[in-house]
């Protein structure tokens, strides 16, 4: 029988940055707590297993370091994954409109 630690691959960690977090904090209340629920219950379980993969996941284009967008209804979710230290770090996030200009 093989042991867990075997089966799982290891996690990423997630890391806030000040940027994220000032962002997330001018996101209207009501949005703000759907946000970090979101976040808390769904979308750090599904980025520490597989960050690179999913329905609402997409690799940006023209960007270096290679960056990722999380697409969580109006809101967009930006990151970088440093592979060697296995850390997501989470970048900003935008409304839709304002993401993309």
């Amino acid at each position: 029988m093989r042991k867990q630690s075997e089966d799982a691959l290891p996690e990423f960690r997630i890391f806030e940055t000040d940027e994220f977090l000032k962002r997330l904090n001018k996101v209207a209340s009501r949005d703000a707590r759907f946000l970090r629920r979101k976040l808390d219950s769904f979308v750090y379980t599904q980025l520490k297993a597989e960050p690179f993969w999913g329905n609402n996941i997409k690799k940006l284009q023209g960007y270096n370091p290679d960056t990722w967008r999380y697409r969580i209804g109006k809101f967009r979710i930006f990151y970088i994954v440093d592979q060697e230290d296995q850390i997501i770090y989470m970048l900003t996030v935008e409304d839709r409109k304002d993401a993309y200009r």
